[in-house]
């Protein structure tokens, strides 16, 4: 068989023209998705990149069976309860997708989770859903909302088969297991029973992909006779709806990047017209939360108006306009992130010198007792945590080097109970290996944070993987992952650059990285990689790097402002054609993006700078670029397909080693069910590992 050529796509130019400047692009037309041409062109570039990494097949199968080795495949989760029974997750050997199972609770004071047998079901127990079945047939299977009614009778759950994420919600009856008649079209994530199961709040997005409605529907009845709740007309918003713990309370909210505002509804009188808490104020951001003390209704508001790493204060409910009483100040030493109330206790989560924090609060003192945890890089955070009335709180801890644990605290006695940590068969010992944080400067004097994990014995300059994202205040927090021990067992370090953009070091540090201040994090990235080589962590020939979304972003960026720093970049889902996107509003979250990234329709020093650096614009033919592997789906509505199919284009003009690979029947998060999941991560560290000349390494 011949061997093939890389793909060169047709130039086909393209002319725009905005604030006086035009710009010819030559493949734009591989925007046209149902283009028999375009879909050719997708299944070469497949080709061509199967052909260039064939001699990785036997590293990529190892490294899959590898990661399969030290998973548990039959497993279950820690039950959670909710009203009269214990609910929880199981995975099977040999099955892509979860089940989900319930059994009832045996003593309604009983907060302790259940022992469950591994291995095979508990006695008792009710499957309620095994998303394996409801997979049959589909190449792509996605579980969206997933809800059971308080009462315990109804289950509803939202199904996507084709990676657009919008979702099919139905109501199952659980004592029959059989479907009802409901069908909710075109859903957005984060349907919910109302408390008393009779009817369901959800929302639809636009044609831009913006959630922007929320519905009432009354089980039993047509969707065409849903009740539409609230709209939010305005383009920069999108809207999503949930009840309070207490149950009292339907929360609607409608927020932008920068600016957010609720309203309220009573759950027994849906009907009513919604309350809106605080008026919207362009810059401010809150958050609300329903409590009761000493039999009052109150509102905890965590609020930024007039502080940057925000306050928490309190409200009555009759009248959340009043006078607000501080329960914590702010302090920019602390970036407050969430506050949740029960009917006893109420929990916060933070976060202070880079790394996460929770605690108990009081909310009459506003102190707060931290959970201390030992080592030096950690994340931590309260989940699973539903019901109003319960005693004991669960969190998830973890590091780079300890695996995800669930832990819970007795709020009676402070007593505090390890329940289950993610098991790692084989040999795995977390003393094997270390990790550190370092700070690298920044160009600007900045002091940028960097975690790092090696295996003990380690030493530089070695091979080393760097990741990157940098955007929407999203902190990339220091966690362990199985796949990575594939990577670590052959001597390569791994290291997260926690650049601006970012969330890790409060609210200026996202400020920072964003709309005029974006390059910072493309010039940070670089500074970590310049810091990791001079401190002898690594060299340029030994350095690969990566990043997904608007990581990808900064792959692109940083290829085109540092090529020679690398040896290879590997870009996930990659928002590389930024400027073309930004400047459309008929594109999926445009006008939600411009408080992100600023709004270059309109603004002619945006439009400016973002062509400055967005990476297709700046793809420099002079440069002798690292070799580069990008990464989409066909049906991502979040960063379009085109993007990285573009870029891989301009790259090859430009004589750089390119490869492009694309899931034809997958979405923003890739391909469905864990061994695809797997797999596809197999052969992304397979690229990675030859880029580094490891693919004869055996691991440790």
């Amino acid at each position: 068989m011949a061997k093939l050529s890389a793909p060169r796509a047709q130039t086909r130019p393209t002319e725009r023209t905005h604030h006086g400047d035009t710009v010819v692009d030559p493949y734009e037309w591989l925007r046209e998705k149902e283009s028999p041409e375009v879909i050719a062109h997708l299944e070469a570039e497949n080709a061509y990149t199967e052909q260039e990494t064939a001699h990785l097949a036997g590293l990529r199968e190892r490294i899959f069976q590898e990661i399969k080795s030290r998973t548990l495949e039959t497993d279950l989760s820690v039950p959670t309860r909710s009203g009269a029974w214990w609910y929880y997750g199981r995975s099977v050997e040999g099955r892509q997708y979860g089940i989900q199972c319930r059994i009832p609770v045996a003593d309604p004071d009983d907060w302790t989770p259940p022992t469950l047998p591994e291995g095979g079901a508990a006695p008792g127990e009710q499957i309620i859903l095994d998303a394996n079945v409801e997979a049959e047939g589909h190449d792509f299977f996605s579980l969206g909302s997933f809800d059971v009614s308080d009462d315990g009778t109804r289950l509803l759950y939202g199904v996507d088969v084709e990676g657009d994420e919008r979702y099919t919600v139905r109501v199952r009856d659980l004592a029959s297991g059989v479907d009802l008649d409901d069908e909710l079209l075109g859903t957005a994530g984060g349907a919910e029973f109302s408390p008393d199961g009779t009817a369901i709040v959800y929302t639809t997005v636009d044609e831009s992909w913006r959630p922007d409605t929320v519905h009432l529907h009354r089980v039993g009845t047509p969707q065409d006779d849903d009740t539409v709740l609230f709209h939010e007309p305005d383009e920069r918003f999108w809207v999503g709806a949930g009840f309070t713990r207490s149950r009292a309370l339907l929360l609607i909210e409608a927020g932008s990047s920068v600016t957010s505002e609720t309203r309220l509804v009573p759950a027994d009188a849906l009907s009513e017209e919604a309350r809106i808490v605080w008026p919207r104020t362009d810059g401010v951001e809150y958050s609300v939360e329903h409590r009761v003390a000493d039999g009052a209704d109150r509102l905890l508001i965590l609020h930024n108006r007039d502080a940057p790493d925000f306050e928490l204060v309190e409200v009555p409910l009759s009248d959340p306009l009043g006078t607000a009483r501080v329960v914590v100040a702010h302090s920019s030493e602390r970036r407050l992130e969430d506050v949740e109330a029960f009917e006893a206790v109420t929990t916060v989560s933070y976060r202070r010198d880079g790394l996460t924090r929770i605690g108990l609060l009081d909310p009459t003192s506003g102190d707060i007792d931290e959970i201390a945890f030992d080592e030096p890089l950690s994340t931590v955070g309260w989940h699973g945590n539903n019901e109003w009335a319960q005693p004991m709180l669960r969190f998830g801890y973890g590091s780079l080097v300890t695996p995800s644990t669930v832990l819970e605290l007795d709020v009676r006695s402070g007593e505090r109970f390890a329940r289950k940590q993610q098991p790692v068969l084989g040999d795995y010992d977390p003393a094997d290996y270390e990790q550190f944080r370092e700070w690298a400067t920044a160009v600007d004097g900045t002091r940028v944070p960097i975690s790092i994990v090696r295996r003990v014995g380690v030493q530089g300059p070695g091979p080393l993987h760097l990741y990157g994202y940098g955007s929407y205040e999203a902190s990339m927090d220091p966690s362990f992952s199985i796949a990575r021990l594939s990577m670590l067992d052959r001597g390569v370090t791994f290291a997260i650059a926690h650049v601006r953009g970012g969330g890790e070091l409060g609210r200026h540090w996202y400020e920072d990285g964003k709309k005029l201040h974006k390059q910072n994090s493309f010039s940070d990235f670089v500074d970590v990689a310049d810091h990791l080589i001079r401190e002898g962590w690594t060299t340029p020939a030994r350095l690969v790097a990566e990043g997904g979304s608007a990581g990808g972003l900064l792959m692109g960026a940083v290829a085109n402002r540092a090529p020679d720093r690398f040896a290879g970049i590997l870009a996930g889902v990659p928002f590389v054609d930024a400027l073309t996107s930004i400047l459309d509003p008929s594109l999926p979250l445009t006008v939600i993006e411009w408080d992100e990234w600023g709004d270059p329709l309109h603004d002619p020093e945006v439009y400016a700078y973002m062509k400055a650096y967005s990476p297709y614009e700046n793809v420099d033919p002079a440069k002798r670029y690292p070799r580069i592997l990008a990464t989409t789906s066909l049906n991502d509505t979040r960063v379009l397909y085109v993007e990285p199919a573009k870029w891989v284009a301009r790259l090859r003009d430009a004589g750089a080693p390119a490869l492009m690979k694309i899931e034809m029947s997958a979405g923003h998060g890739g391909v469905s069910g864990r061994y695809n999941a797997w797999r596809e991560r197999a052969e992304e560290l397979a690229w990675l590992l030859d880029v580094l000349e490891l693919t004869d390494t055996d691991p440790a």
